[in-house]
Formats: structure tokens, C-alpha cells, sequence
């Protein structure tokens, strides 16, 4: 194991270590994640384990590990086990804050331009069933100025602002806004904040008791490298009796008085597949244990080369550098030329025939947004330890092909 940053050239962790498509150059780690081999496995003991006495295992037994696992995860982002609760995905985690809430007619939430899709999507839902009104702040890409970034979300809050939804980490542009001063004023004028940290957890360092955000969600499956389908919903102790869980079960009406209805209600959705959940410590113990200085060097290694392979693209596109180093994690963006006329993104997935393209004959897998609307784009690079710099040369080599002119 290194015990210093390893050179870009190699990847830092063997990439035999994950399933990936050895013939495919996976550059888009922030989709949907990828999960190592012995966390799998872990995942897959958890599951025999279930499987050999189904009653027994999730009446009995599940309990005491999730507990354990839950803490885990605690400790990781900073906060008390009590206040975090597993769900599904930061999808799930939006959704179950925001169909919890009980909003009126004059109210107002606050979004911004930069907000995932499908989050966005909820709270226009609840928005329309309520009668609340969605207000857009515009937050600009690319920019200069961190430090002021946030002020257009403040610009629009007043005293009928209810709800702050903002990403963490932007999906479309990769950008760590700054969202803790912005957590702290809105604290102090007495306005809720749902933080979407779909990408937060293993990309950046966390610490959600001190950031003190009233509602925080967040993907274990993208940065942590769980498997598919767990998430963190943290819930500010003193806004824990509203919310409540998507699907409504026993935990409703339980007598047990050793844990929270949030606890409760959360801990028992129905008959599920706890093994993703109970191996997140499993992807804690592996990932950190990938460089001698554990999390934090995997975190800085990482950035160190989303940031290499930034510089690399814009030279070789001759664009500026959109935003400063300091709002970077794993995720980068870049500016495109426009796309031609009527070659534009397809539903569902908002993949442009470029992306289809880099894919199927450089195969190269790196997401194409469209930012702010076409014919702009986009390309956004991950950085993760089985990704090294030649990678990125090749995906340069490979957007010149397809390019022509660029």
C-alpha cells in the first residue's frame, strides 16, 4: 500500500478489485457507483445468512447488526446514530422529508437552478398538491467567485420561505457549494434546509451534527461504494416527529418504548432486503483500507485527479477552467462546443448521441449533460481509485474524433 499519493499514471486500487467491464473506461463513477468485490461479497453473506432462516433472521437477529451498521455510518458523517435512519436512495430520502411536510397555500420553497431532476420533480409535486409556491434562485456555472455563490438563494428567502432545497455537490456541474454558512443563516433566520448530498458521503468530508442542517440526505452507494440501494436520511432531533416514512407499517402503532417512532418506523418498511444497508461497514473497512491514510487520502486522492483531468480538457478544448480548484471533489465539469442543430439529449436519461457515441465505438463511458440548455453541454469526469490520468487522454482523443473542428 502507498503511503504517499500515488502517481496519477497508475490507479491507486487494482481495478480488478471491482466488476467493471475491463474493456470499457468507466469515468462515470458519480452515476450510479461501483461496488468492490469483497463488499459484494459481504453484501451476498448478509443474504445467505437471511435466506437460511428467513424468520429468524429479520424478526430476531436484524436488528442489533443494522443497529450496528447504522452507527457505523454515525460515525462516518459526523453524526448520532439516533438521528440517521436508512432509505433507499437520497431520491427516496427527498421524497420522504418533503411528502412529510405540510405545507399551505402562500408558502414558499426555495430551489435552484442546479437541482437534481428527480428532486426537483418533488418538490413541484408537493408544491402543486399544496398550493405552495416554488421559487428559483440562479445559481451560475461557470463562476468565479465561491464565497458569493449562495447569495441569489438567499436573495429569495423571505418570511414565507418555509423549505431551502440545495444540492451538496451539483449533479450537472460537480461543483461543493458552499452550503455551510448558508445551513447557519438560514438557521438563524428560523428557515428549514433539505440538503441533497446524493454525492457527499466517501467524496467529501462530513460532519452533519456540526453543519446542523434540518434535514440531510445522501447516497452510500455512489463515493462510499456500498451496493445499490441504501442512503442516509439524517433528521435534526427536533424535527423528527413529522417525518415519517414513505411506507407506513408496524412501526406505527408499536408499544416498544426502547427506541424513537422514528427509529421504529424507519427500522421496519415491510418485508426488505437489509443486505446493502448491513454492508456499508464493509464498504467503510475496504475503501478506507486502500491507502495508508485511509479515508482522508482517498478523498484527496481522488480530487487530486478529477483536477488533473479537468486542466487536461479544458487545455485541449482551449476553455477556461469554470470554477475555482476549492469547488472540486471527484466530480468536474467541462464546457462542450454546442451541440449541431437537432442533436440534442434523448429521454429518459438525457444522453446525447455523443455520449452513445464515445461509449459504443471509443468505449469510453462519461455522461454528456446538456447545461444550461441545448445546445449546450457538458462532459463530467469522475475520479475514482481504479481510474488513472491516460484514461482521461484517451477520452480528450476521443472527443477530438468526434469533434471535428474542437
Amino acid at each position: 500500500m502507498p503511503t504517499h499519493l500515488n502517481d496519477l499514471n497508475q490507479p491507486v486500487a487494482d481495478p480488478g478489485n471491482w466488476l467493471l467491464d475491463p474493456e470499457v473506461i468507466f469515468l462515470n463513477h458519480g452515476a450510479f457507483g461501483a461496488c468492490p468485490l469483497a463488499v459484494l461479497t459481504a453484501q451476498n453473506d448478509w443474504r445467505q445468512r437471511m435466506e437460511k432462516q428467513p424468520l429468524q433472521f429479520l424478526v430476531r437477529e436484524m436488528e442489533d447488526p443494522l443497529d450496528a451498521a447504522r452507527a457505523t455510518l454515525a460515525h462516518f458523517v459526523g453524526a448520532d446514530a439516533q438521528d440517521l435512519v436508512f432509505v433507499n436512495n437520497a431520491t427516496t430520502g427527498v421524497n420522504t422529508v418533503l411528502r412529510s411536510l405540510n405545507f399551505r397555500p402562500g408558502d414558499e420553497l426555495v430551489v435552484t437552478n442546479q437541482e437534481y431532476n428527480a428532486s426537483r420533480n418533488a418538490l413541484d409535486f408537493v408544491a402543486e398538491r399544496s398550493g405552495a409556491r416554488v421559487v428559483l434562485a440562479q445559481i451560475p456555472f461557470p463562476f468565479t467567485n465561491l464565497a458569493g455563490l449562495l447569495d441569489p438563494v438567499l436573495q429569495c428567502v423571505t418570511s414565507r420561505t418555509r423549505l431551502v432545497l440545495i444540492d451538496h455537490v451539483t449533479s450537472q456541474t460537480g461543483v461543493v457549494l458552499p452550503i455551510g454558512p448558508l445551513v447557519a443563516e438560514l438557521n438563524r433566520r428560523g428557515v428549514d434546509t433539505l440538503i441533497d448530498g446524493a454525492h457527499a458521503p466517501g467524496m467529501i468530508p462530513l460532519n452533519l451534527n456540526q453543519l446542523g442542517a434540518t434535514y440531510y440526505t445522501g447516497n452510500c452507494h455512489k463515493w462510499l461504494c456500498a451496493p445499490k440501494g441504501v442512503a442516509l436520511l439524517h433528521v435534526r432531533h427536533d424535527k423528527q416527529t413529522a417525518i415519517r416514512p414513505l411506507t407506513i407499517s408496524h412501526g406505527a402503532n408499536s408499544r416498544r418504548t426502547d427506541r424513537s417512532r422514528f427509529q421504529l418506523e424507519f427500522g421496519w418498511p415491510g418485508t426488505w432486503d437489509p443486505s446493502a444497508a448491513l454492508s456499508v461497514p464493509a464498504a467503510i473497512r475496504f475503501m478506507g483500507r486502500q491507502m495508508a491514510g485511509g479515508w482522508a487520502e482517498v478523498m484527496t486522492q481522488n480530487r487530486k485527479l478529477a483536477l488533473a483531468a479537468r486542466k487536461l480538457l479544458c487545455e485541449a478544448f482551449d476553455v477556461p477552467e469554470p470554477c475555482s480548484e476549492a469547488a472540486i471533489g471527484s466530480l468536474a465539469a467541462v464546457p462542450l462546443p454546442d451541440a449541431p442543430a437537432n442533436f440534442g439529449p434523448k429521454l429518459p436519461y438525457n444522453e446525447y448521441p455523443l455520449q452513445d457515441f464515445l461509449r459504443e465505438k471509443h468505449r469510453i463511458e462519461v455522461p454528456i449533460i446538456s447545461w444550461p440548455a441545448a445546445p449546450k453541454r457538458l462532459v463530467r469526469i469522475s475520479a475514482q481509485l481504479y481510474n488513472a490520468f491516460p484514461q482521461y487522454e484517451k477520452l480528450v482523443k476521443a472527443l477530438k474524433a468526434e469533434l471535428p473542428g474542437a
